[in-house]
């Protein structure tokens, strides 16, 4: 952590220490330290005990699981014989299907149970969805971050090799015919020459500056003869419209290139992403059928989507494991990245662990390590300058056929100083170090802030699926089988206006034999026993 108080606008979050504060057990159940070092099997050991939690909890379900569904299959068997003999009481005081009593209770809860454990699931596909969006976030903006240090360290490579490509162009065509002219007078003949190995010394200074990047051929300033032809520049591209590469191998390439990282990260990161979108639409299809097959009472869409939910479940568990130990790996890096940036080969192999300090901690305090580079080249271009102008003053009313060579060489002189203006401010740790606390940023704040949502999400949709898988069996059971269906529909076929307790008290009446009229006047004729008309007089016989 001690590291940690010299990188300007960026300090651990609570998220990261409290994960970076977990205790840590290898295989052996021993106590390690937490300390990010992926390449160590011993670290790696801590984070699959982290990771076998899951697992844990994934047996623990389905031992959950398979008592409830022993219990509907098994303890309920001797239910039937009790359901049947009081079946018409429960008849009696029903309506609709017949559900009442301790069956319609039992069928009420187990429902509600359903519905309980599928809001719960709803819940957590939205916490989900909003994890997601948070690690996207944060993974765009640490490879926006990686492609614009990518830009600028491609920005300094061109620079220094135009630089060293228009100096060598001076070397080998005008400097020399400027010596070949004056060789008669020395003293042009000295300015000339000088300018020359100024040029020859400022090519070898700038081929010493190196970012991680391809070394140039050594002898590139010693020997006069070779040309700008061969050296081919490179041009750097804007992070806007650079190209996504997809990553030809595995391997982390050395000396470690932030474009390399930032394609294979945009890569895996979309892969990432659309799983989890995958998964977060099948968790939502699983509950919406869910309600719709209890609220239609279809049993087979109830069984489809139990398969469904077991998949789901599995998925859960398995994605709390692995983000679990993605959490705590990020939290270990998190919270100390300066210390493992510095200790780590891949990215301390073609820079000096110096070069690396200065631009991740960017210290008012620390001089730049090009510092005495770029001021001795400055000091190279202010000579190369002065004997210049000083053949332009003495030497061309002499010899007027140097004027097209000296012209030249202070062109491309002009375009040198320019170039070596613009590099002298890249080079400035400031504006690399930006890029670096931008993407710790994203990786740091938003990314794990995301993963911790997801983590939270698998976790409570784990939980939901679990009681979901123990309350479907029971609901599907208690649901009416075909042949009463088709019972129900032969009765209300007959007379559809008549409701279940009519046709119940209708056929009790008929066994219990034919009743007198209720209303029975002496002489009158019989009058339906539900009329309320009163009845007809009766007229005297003439």
């Amino acid at each position: 952590m001690a590291a940690m108080t010299t990188v300007p606008s960026y300090s651990p979050s609570l998220w990261v220490r409290m994960c970076h504060a977990l205790p840590r057990l290898d295989l052996t159940m021993q106590m390690r330290e937490n300390i990010f070092v992926p390449d160590s099997w011993e670290y790696q050991q801590t984070l699959l005990v982290l990771s076998s939690l899951s697992a844990i909890a994934l047996v623990l379900s389905l031992l959950v699981v398979l008592s409830f569904l022993i219990h509907y299959c098994c303890c309920h068997r001797g239910d039937r014989s009790e359901g049947s003999e009081d079946e018409e009481e429960d008849e009696d005081g029903s309506t609709g299907h017949g559900y009442s009593g301790k069956k319609g209770r039992g069928i009420c809860c187990v429902t509600w149970v359903a519905v309980a454990a599928v809001t719960l699931c709803c819940v957590a596909i939205g916490i989900g969805f909003y994890g997601n969006s948070e690690a996207n976030d944060g993974m765009y903006q640490l490879t926006s971050s990686l492609l614009t240090a990518n830009y600028t360290l491609a920005s300094i490579d061109l620079l220094i090799s135009d630089t060293i490509t228009g100096l060598q162009l001076s070397v080998s065509g005008p400097l020399i015919t400027l010596e070949e002219l004056f060789t008669g007078s020395k003293p042009f003949l000295v300015s000339a020459r000088n300018c020359r190995r100024l040029s020859e010394n400022m090519i070898n200074l700038l081929s010493s500056i190196s970012l991680a990047r391809s070394s140039i051929d050594a002898g590139l300033g010693n020997d006069s003869s070779v040309s700008g032809a061969s050296i081919i520049p490179l041009t750097p591209v804007p992070p806007s419209v650079a190209p996504t590469m997809v990553p030809t191998g595995g391997l982390m390439p050395s000396p470690f290139s932030p474009g390399w990282a930032a394609n294979t990260l945009m890569v895996n990161e979309d892969y990432r992403w659309l799983s989890y979108v995958l998964l977060l639409l099948l968790d939502l299809i699983v509950c919406l059928f869910i309600l719709l097959g209890l609220a239609k009472q279809a049993r087979w869409l109830l069984i489809l989507m139990t398969v469904l939910a077991w998949l789901a479940l599995f998925l859960s568990w398995g994605s709390l494991g692995l983000e679990t130990a993605t959490v705590v790996a990020l939290s270990d890096f998190c919270s100390d990245p300066n210390t493992f940036i510095l200790n780590s080969t891949h990215f301390n192999s073609g820079t000096s662990s110096d070069v690396l300090d200065y631009y991740l901690t960017c210290s008012r305090r620390m001089n730049s390590p090009f510092q005495q580079l770029l001021t001795q080249s400055q000091r190279a271009l202010s000579s190369i300058h002065t004997h210049l102008s000083s053949l332009d003053r003495n030497a061309l009313p002499q010899f007027p056929k140097a004027e097209k060579s000296l012209r030249d060489v202070q062109q491309i002189l002009n375009s040198t100083e320019g170039n070596f203006h613009q590099l002298v401010a890249l080079l400035n740790c400031r504006g690399l170090n930006k890029d670096y606390i931008d993407s710790l940023k994203g990786l740091c704040y938003d990314g794990m802030e995301g993963l911790l949502y997801l983590c939270l999400y698998s976790f409570l949709s784990a939980l939901a699926f679990t009681a979901i898988l123990c309350s479907l069996p029971g609901a599907w059971r208690s649901f009416p089988s075909e042949s009463e269906e088709y019972e129900d529909s032969d009765s209300e076929s007959e007379d559809p206006f008549t409701s279940h307790q009519a046709r119940r008290q209708t056929a009790s009446g008929s066994q219990r034999g034919a009743m007198a009229p209720f209303y029975n006047y002496p002489g009158a004729g019989w009058t339906p026993p539900f009329s309320s008309a009163p009845p007809l007089p009766t007229l005297p016989a003439c």
